[in-house]
């Protein structure tokens, strides 16, 4: 009898694996799921409690409660509508609050360390974070940021000591920074366990902003998983919650996009978005799905308005590196990319960074320089497609086609992550 399940049971784990894998490339979303949320009305940059407060703080205001809810207030509407100035006003509170704290100082550098972060000044926000620390006062909550700032920083095994400084199972900051941990692992089975666990916790505890923060990132690692139907619904339930969520919006457009392959539906969800939402990278989604639709016009438009948010606002600082990496190198411009990608090195050393310089470096002819820094920053570093992506392309420029072989391989099952545009690039590999 034992032999008999030894044999049955991995023949019913591959009935079961098979089953779901074509449940979900069988999966459709559904316009009546979300179509109501494509109209929600015009976001709100004011409230009562934002009035009741901002009223309250004069030029040489000594209102410390009130600076610190205004700048609440503040960063909340730039995370509704992507309009940079919100951020810079919410620095301008929490800076005068620094300043002023007498008590209480530490809470406030910290938030303006995740400010600094949100604007991609991760080793002013360190100093900051260290600041805090010496002050003693939320040890706990000074831990946590100094493990998302070494995260950020590539500082993998000072952010690992951290995160054992701040353990405690039952903690929702620990939860999603484990998971968080994990997933830079490339455990994604053991992230999605703990954030389903901090999902659980937020519902628990009925608190609005987790249960939206659990929802949309449990999304983003269902939909890495290949667990798109999963995906689909928790971008619905962030919906439900906050009707304006851009995020979640564009969790669904990309599901449309690169799942179903529906460009035409995915830029109608997408424009919805953009009436709201002022993000730029919104813009090259827009020249992606307009690229794999063949509608040349269309991408170059949206190229365009990414350029013109860049050139003309100063405020965005080092916090599109990245994108624009990519960007001058799509146009051609590799030295104006190469410049960037050695700033976004300086500026945080991680994997990714890395990958872009090697990638820009791979444009201007310098391959063998390229694979030298693959091989030491990228490869086992991090698990990324986008950047396997790159080292593929350029292991594929030194004739290394055994390694380009097992990239490949990882590359395909990270097609919907990748979208329809990277296929073709895979496919050429």
């Amino acid at each position: 009898m034992k032999t008999t399940l030894s044999y049955l049971i991995p023949i019913c784990l591959t009935l079961i694996l098979g089953a779901c894998k074509t449940e979900e490339s069988t999966f459709e979303t559904n316009k009546q799921d979300y179509e109501s949320y494509l109209d929600s009305g015009p976001v709100k940059t004011t409230s009562k409690y934002f009035e009741l407060w901002n009223n309250k703080i004069k030029p040489d205001s000594l209102q410390l409660l009130s600076l610190g809810n205004v700048a609440s207030e503040y960063s909340r509407f730039f995370k509704s509508t992507g309009d940079i100035q919100y951020l810079k006003k919410a620095e301008a509170c929490l800076k005068r609050a620094v300043e002023i704290a007498a008590v209480g100082k530490s809470a406030y550098l910290r938030a303006l360390a995740r400010n600094y972060i949100s604007q991609h000044r991760f080793k002013e926000a360190l100093v900051l974070a260290q600041e805090a620390k010496e002050l003693g006062s939320g040890l706990n909550e000074t831990q946590s940021l100094l493990f998302d700032l070494h995260m950020e920083l590539g500082n993998y095994t000072l952010a690992n000591q951290y995160l054992d400084s701040i353990k405690n199972i039952s903690d929702f900051g620990y939860l999603i920074r484990v998971a968080k941990w994990n997933d830079h692992r490339g455990d994604l089975d053991t992230a999605i366990h703990f954030m389903e666990k901090a999902k659980q916790k937020a519902e628990s505890s009925n608190n609005r902003n987790l249960k939206l923060w659990s929802y949309t990132n449990l999304a983003d690692f269902y939909g890495h998983a290949g667990r798109i139907s999963d995906a689909y619904q928790m971008y619905l339930r962030s919906l439900k919650i906050d009707p304006q969520n851009a995020y979640a919006k564009k969790g669904i457009t990309w599901i449309v996009y690169s799942h179903e392959r529906n460009g035409e539906e995915a830029l109608r969800i997408l424009d919805a978005v953009m009436q709201r939402n002022q993000a730029p990278e919104n813009y090259l989604l827009k020249a992606e799905i307009a690229s794999y639709l063949d509608d040349n016009i269309l991408q170059l438009k949206a190229l365009d308005s990414y350029f013109k948010v860049m050139n003309n606002t100063k405020d965005y600082g080092a916090m599109y590196n990245a994108y624009n990496v990519d960007f001058y190198l799509s146009a051609d411009v590799k030295n104006r990319a190469y410049q960037l990608a050695i700033e976004e090195v300086r500026n945080r050393p991680t994997p990714e960074s890395f990958g872009l310089l090697a990638y820009s470096l791979l444009h201007l002819g310098q391959q063998k320089k390229a694979m030298e820094l693959i091989d030491k920053h990228v490869i086992n570093a991090t698990f990324e497609p986008a950047l396997l992506q790159m080292s593929a392309e350029i292991y594929k420029a030194n004739g290394k086609m055994e390694k380009v072989g097992k990239l490949k391989k990882e590359l395909i099952q990270a097609s919907y992550e990748l979208g329809p545009v990277k296929e073709a690039v895979i496919a050429a590999l």
